[in-house]
C-alpha cells in the first residue's frame, strides 16, 4: 500500500492552491448561505466531486457524462446564481485590502465628487420621532455614490437633509412614503425608491418587505440602511445584508458615526 503511494508528492504550491480554492467555496458558502440558492449550490458541489472521482477512478463513459453537464452547466450556473456572482464581486471590490490602498487603484476608479461630512442630526431626530408615532420607515444611506441606478427608480427630490422633510416623506397619507429614501452627500436625492429584496431565509418572519429591502441594498453595496417598524416603532441597523433589530437612537448614531 505505501508503494502504490508512493508516488504522490505534496508542493507547496499545492497547499496554497487547496487553501486558496477553500477560502473561495467558504466565502461562496457564506453568500448563499440561508437562501434558496445554497440547495442548488450543494447539489452542484456534489456533482463535480462525484465527477472527480469517477475520473480518479478511469470510468470513462459516466466521466464523459458528468464532464458535459458540468460544461454546459456553466451558463446555467451564470443565470441561476447572477446575483450572488454580483456579490461576490462587491465582496471582492469592497475588500478592505482595496478600500485601505484606494491611492494604487485610483486608475481602475472614477473620481467622486468631493463629499462633505455627512449631517446625521437632523436624520437621527426624523428617526427618534417617526419611531415615536411608529410610522414606517426605510433611510438609506448612499456613502459611496453607488446607488445612481436606483435612485432614477424613484421620485427625485434634490434637497437639502432636513427632519421635517424625512417626517413628511414617510407620513402615511404621503404618495412618497412607500419605498426608500437615498441620502448622498447631505442630500435627498430621491424617494419612493425601488430596492432589490433579500432572500435570506434565516431572517424572522415578522421581518417585512422593509427590513428585507434594506438588507438587499446592502448586500450589493457599502451602503447602510435605517428601518422603522411600521408595527411596533422599532428602529433597526442594516449593513452587509445584515440587520441589527431593536435599537435605541444612540445605537443608531454610534452605529452611522463608525460607519462614517
Amino acid at each position: 500500500m505505501l508503494n502504490q503511494l508512493a508516488f504522490i508528492t505534496v508542493r507547496w504550491l499545492d497547499v496554497v492552491d487547496i487553501l486558496i480554492v477553500s477560502i473561495i467555496m467558504y466565502q461562496l458558502y457564506k453568500l448563499v448561505k440561508g437562501t434558496v440558492a445554497i440547495r442548488i449550490f450543494l447539489g452542484i458541489l456534489a456533482i463535480y466531486l462525484f465527477w472527480k472521482i469517477a475520473e480518479a477512478f478511469k470510468m470513462e463513459l459516466l466521466s464523459e457524462i458528468l464532464g458535459q453537464f458540468i460544461g454546459v452547466g456553466v451558463l446555467a450556473l451564470i443565470i441561476v446564481f447572477q446575483q450572488e456572482i454580483r456579490r461576490f464581486l462587491l465582496l471582492i471590490g469592497n475588500n478592505r485590502f482595496f478600500t485601505k490602498n484606494k491611492k494604487w487603484f485610483s486608475w481602475l476608479q472614477v473620481k467622486d465628487v468631493q463629499k462633505k461630512e455627512l449631517h446625521i442630526t437632523p436624520i437621527i431626530k426624523a428617526t427618534k420621532n417617526l419611531s415615536k408615532t411608529k410610522t414606517g420607515a426605510l433611510i438609506i444611506i448612499d456613502l459611496h455614490s453607488e446607488l445612481k441606478l436606483y435612485i432614477t427608480s424613484g421620485e427625485k427630490i434634490g434637497a437639502k437633509i432636513s427632519e421635517s422633510l424625512l417626517e413628511n416623506i414617510f407620513f402615511k397619507n404621503s404618495p412618497l412614503h412607500d419605498g426608500g429614501v437615498i441620502i448622498e452627500n447631505n442630500e435627498i436625492k430621491a424617494a419612493r425608491c425601488i430596492l432589490p429584496v433579500s432572500d435570506n431565509q434565516s431572517f424572522p418572519p415578522h421581518f417585512g418587505l422593509r427590513h428585507r429591502s434594506a438588507a438587499g441594498i446592502t448586500e450589493i453595496s457599502q451602503a447602510i440602511a435605517i428601518i422603522i417598524s411600521e408595527e411596533t416603532g422599532k428602529i433597526s441597523f442594516s449593513k452587509k445584508g445584515e440587520i441589527q433589530h431593536n435599537i435605541s437612537t444612540e445605537e443608531l448614531e454610534q452605529l452611522i458615526l463608525k460607519e462614517l
